[in-house]
């Protein structure tokens, strides 16, 4: 069976750049599944700048939901797959409401456990703030934490990254 490495950090922290020298040190044949949606000029940069630090021999996926289909796909093709992120993928399923995007988490850690590939995914620490001043904010918050506690949970690894240093807080 697999492995999964979860890897967790507050933004701009530098855990997509950990993840990635993790994943390119576990092996060459990784498999990149981006989450992000280029809905704005600064999103549409952001992306760019991803794509273009990745290496080019990793094969990637942009998908913004049914990431577990997609995992099932290419779990039998890679050795290592990284999910960037996850914090994004709830973000994509946020008016699905609370129970469906846990659920699809679940699914998401059912499948990786299944999976020969070691599995790492990324997300962001987003309970470590202030308390948003509105609801929807309040609700990703929340959903993201809950989300973050279940892959953490299932993961053989865990780490946290702060200002550019990972710390390893399981296995």
């Amino acid at each position: 069976m697999g492995k999964l490495i979860f890897v967790t950090g507050g933004a701009r922290s530098g855990k997509s750049v950990f993840a990635q020298k993790l994943a390119n040190r576990l092996n060459k044949k990784v498999t990149y599944i981006a989450t992000a949606q280029a809905r704005d000029k600064e999103m549409e940069l952001r992306i760019k700048i991803h794509r273009k630090n990745r290496p080019a021999h990793w094969k990637t996926v942009e998908m913004e939901k049914n990431i577990t289909e997609v995992l099932s796909r290419v779990a039998e093709k890679s050795e290592v797959i990284l999910l960037d992120c996850l914090t994004l993928l709830i973000s994509n399923l946020l008016l699905s409401g609370e129970k469906k995007i846990l659920k699809e988490i679940r699914r998401l850690v059912d499948e990786v456990k299944r999976a020969k590939a070691t599995v790492l995914i990324v997300s962001n620490e987003v309970g470590m703030g202030i308390v948003p001043n509105n609801n929807l904010a309040r609700r990703f918050r929340d959903i993201a934490g809950r989300a973050n506690q279940i892959v953490a949970q299932a993961a053989d690894e865990v780490y946290l990254v702060v200002s550019g240093i990972p710390v390893k807080v399981k296995g």
